[in-house]
């Protein structure tokens, strides 16, 4: 027996799947919508993730100009483990804002942070060469051994050719050009290592370093020259001079080694430069992220439906 549907039992049966159809898309509306409470608790959660952001990013900040600024290796190395420390702590909270953003944030946030995480990624480029640089102390250890090694050397040779010149004053003129000479070219000598350890040019360590071979050459061959008389090659003034010069000439090297690396002055000049506007740059993003998380307007509670049933109606 076949059962036959009228036109009426169509259109019910429709309206049936109809209602179906809103009841389902309501529950599911209601499941994924964040109630007010909720969306008020994110929102908390969203401005003091930025909030901890900022100041974390300002802590490795400090610590990075601190070990740049500090003078032991010892103490370079301990602010830089901080400052790395701090900078990795910023990545963990950009890591967990992204994921909070991800549940009810605008989209505008979302765009502010992939802003920000851009500009970080370049802070961190900036910040490993600049604590790599910082923590070797080049500079700093060539200045330690230009104003000890070295300048106890250049000493003792300038006061053992004075007292060449005291003990051969009646000695021919041409020994006592050759000693002062000397004498002032081992002095003159002394006072281009502090220029060239502080200098940040490349090429204007070349010209100082032009000079210096200026003067090393005039001593050597002074010292050389006075060493060749017969009557000199026994005079143990002459000797010690020799001896105390090639002592210097020695931490020389070493000096124009640690001072062409130029860790202290080139992490310094990137902390003062390229490190200060990468960081302006970040924290210029978490600010816009903060004031456009600050704007979002209050979520509003939905009507209460038993409120509206007792509400009275109006009629007219």
């Amino acid at each position: 027996m076949k059962l036959k549907l009228g036109r009426g039992d169509l259109l019910r049966m429709g309206a049936g799947a109809v209602v179906m159809l809103v009841l389902f898309l309501l529950v599911l509306h209601y499941q994924t919508e964040l109630s007010p409470a909720r969306q008020i608790e994110l929102k908390a959660q969203r401005a003091a993730l930025v909030e901890r952001m900022r100041y974390s990013l300002a802590a490795a900040s400090e610590a990075e100009k601190s070990a740049v600024l500090a003078v032991t290796d010892e103490d370079s190395k301990a602010f830089a483990d901080q400052a790395s420390t701090a900078t990795a702590e910023v990545e963990r909270l950009r890591a967990t804002l992204g994921a909070v953003l991800a549940t009810g944030a605008g989209q505008k946030e979302k765009e502010l942070l992939a802003s920000f995480s851009e500009r970080f990624t370049e802070y961190e480029r900036i910040d490993r060469d600049l604590l790599a640089l910082a923590v070797k102390n080049t500079n700093i250890k060539a200045f330690a051994l230009a104003f000890g090694p070295a300048d106890q050397a250049a000493q003792e040779t300038a006061a053992t050719l004075s007292r060449f010149l005291a003990k051969h004053a009646t000695a021919p003129q041409k020994v006592l050009l050759l000693a002062a000479g000397a004498q002032a070219a081992v002095l003159r000598l002394e006072t281009r290592l502090a220029p060239h350890i502080a200098e940040q040019s490349d090429p204007k360590m070349d010209e100082m370093e032009a000079l210096m071979a200026k003067d090393d050459r005039e001593v050597r061959a002074a010292l050389d020259g006075l060493a060749a008389r017969p009557d000199l090659r026994a005079d143990s003034d002459l000797a010690a001079a020799r001896a105390s010069y090639a002592r210097f000439n020695e931490v020389r090297a070493q000096i124009l080694a640690l001072s062409r690396e130029n860790t202290n002055v080139r992490s310094l000049a990137m902390s003062l430069d390229q490190k200060r506007k990468a960081m302006f740059r970040c924290q210029d993003a978490l600010y816009a992220l903060q004031r456009e998380i600050a704007g979002e307007p209050a979520p509003e509670a939905p009507p209460n439906p038993r409120r509206l049933r007792a509400e009275p109606q109006t009629t007219h």
